[in-house]
């Protein structure tokens, strides 16, 4: 591993009582292989997962998500997977699950990415930390759809069941598409959250497909428009 400057030390000491050390020595990895110089502010911080913008040398900002060791319900997540053809040799082990859950996110956004699907594209991965493009403008992250509402809804929602038709195309169901998981980046929904979507072959997609448009026409209901989720399904397949 390279030798760590004390320049990177101070970027992550106030940080300290976020990190713990395991994960300290995976951004360090990170830094060192050049995705990102050192972390800004944070955009979003959960009991699972905290979200911080962060630089490269040639000052274009990057989205750096990492999923935190100790609190993670890393048993929500293992019956989240473990229906998922891609990994049918994992084992219930609080890290194990976790690391899988990151790499699923990762494989999850390139194969969506490639079918042309609104998502942030993934820039590396490893371990518990996800590097992701950053969406909005400036050193201001896109809002989620929840805080803003779109000047055309019917527009905004036909492009977010077109995004879904091409994950569905792709073979892949988001599995938490909701109105937290949309980003409304200048009118454009970017989908974002790909950590629990699942492909196909999983026994349970149908039902959380069903679950999305279902979420998704609640949501779009209470902005005025009449939507039945029945028929959104019947066009998706």
């Amino acid at each position: 591993m390279p030798r760590r400057s004390g320049k990177t030390k101070e970027k992550f000491k106030t940080r300290n009582d976020v990190f713990d050390k395991f994960t300290s020595e995976t951004l360090f990895r990170l830094i060192s292989r050049g995705y990102f110089e050192g972390l800004e502010s944070p955009i979003s911080i959960g009991k699972e997962s905290n979200v911080f913008s962060a630089l490269r040398k040639d000052n274009v900002r990057v989205m750096v998500k990492i999923y935190r060791l100790e609190t993670c319900d890393f048993n929500r997540m293992y019956d989240y997977i473990k229906s998922d053809p891609r990994f049918p040799k994992l084992k219930k082990g609080r890290r194990k699950i976790i690391f899988s859950w990151v790499q699923r996110e990762f494989r999850n956004l390139l194969k969506a990415r490639e079918a042309g699907v609104n998502v942030p594209t993934p820039l590396a991965f490893l371990n518990n930390v996800l590097v992701l493009e950053f969406i909005g403008s400036g050193n201001v992250i896109a809002p989620q759809l929840k805080d803003k509402k779109p000047e055309d809804s019917e527009k905004f929602f036909g492009k977010v069941i077109g995004n879904v038709k091409k994950l569905y195309k792709a073979r892949i169901v988001h599995g938490d598409l909701s109105a937290f998981n949309i980003l409304n980046n200048s009118e454009i929904p970017v989908l974002i959250d790909f950590s629990q979507a699942t492909t196909l072959d999983d026994p349970n997609s149908l039902s959380y497909l069903e679950r999305d448009v279902r979420n998704l026409c609640i949501f779009f209901r209470k902005l005025g428009m009449e939507i039945n989720a029945k028929k959104i399904m019947d066009k998706l397949k």
